[in-house]
């Protein structure tokens, strides 16, 4: 493991989890936190009606959604403890539409910084275990801040 990937708080995986289940946006859409590694996140959502655009795709918006949070998940997992983390600039590439039964948002850091972490995430669909291709993919800018309760 480098040392941009080495967790600064060995309690990320903890407070990740715990996060995430207060993110009520991540429950609505029906998205499901998955692996939880030093700079990695997986987050996976099953297309269903109610996530269609027009055209009966998967929203781009939901697709937006878990990259994001995956992309923030991935920095949070590299910050000292009592920091969270926000969005300050994303790009977001559609490459086909989401027909998939399911997509899995795969939240990586480029680079960890003190305050900045720059992030990709790729939004893979799948149809079967193992069959995906690429949907879209995310470039991302995370603003690591001290908590409000952290004493700043």
């Amino acid at each position: 493991m480098t040392k941009s990937t080495q967790p600064a708080n060995p309690d990320f995986e903890a407070v990740i989890r715990e996060s995430f289940g207060r993110q009520n946006l991540m429950a609505t859409l029906g998205a499901r936190l998955g692996q939880v590694a030093p700079g990695l996140v997986e987050i996976s959502l099953d297309a269903s009606p109610a996530l269609t655009q027009q055209n009966g795709f998967v929203h781009a918006g939901a697709l937006v959604s878990i990259a994001d949070s995956a992309s923030g998940y991935a920095a949070l997992s590299l910050a000292p403890a009592g920091c969270e983390v926000l969005a300050v600039e994303l790009k977001m590439s559609f490459m086909r539409p989401a027909i998939h039964a399911r997509l899995k948002a795969i939240g990586r850091v480029l680079r960890s910084g003190r305050t900045l972490s720059t992030c990709a995430a790729d939004v893979l669909g799948f149809e079967r275990e193992g069959d995906s291709v690429l949907v879209a993919t995310m470039l991302s800018t995370v603003s690591i801040r001290r908590s409000a309760g952290a004493g700043v």
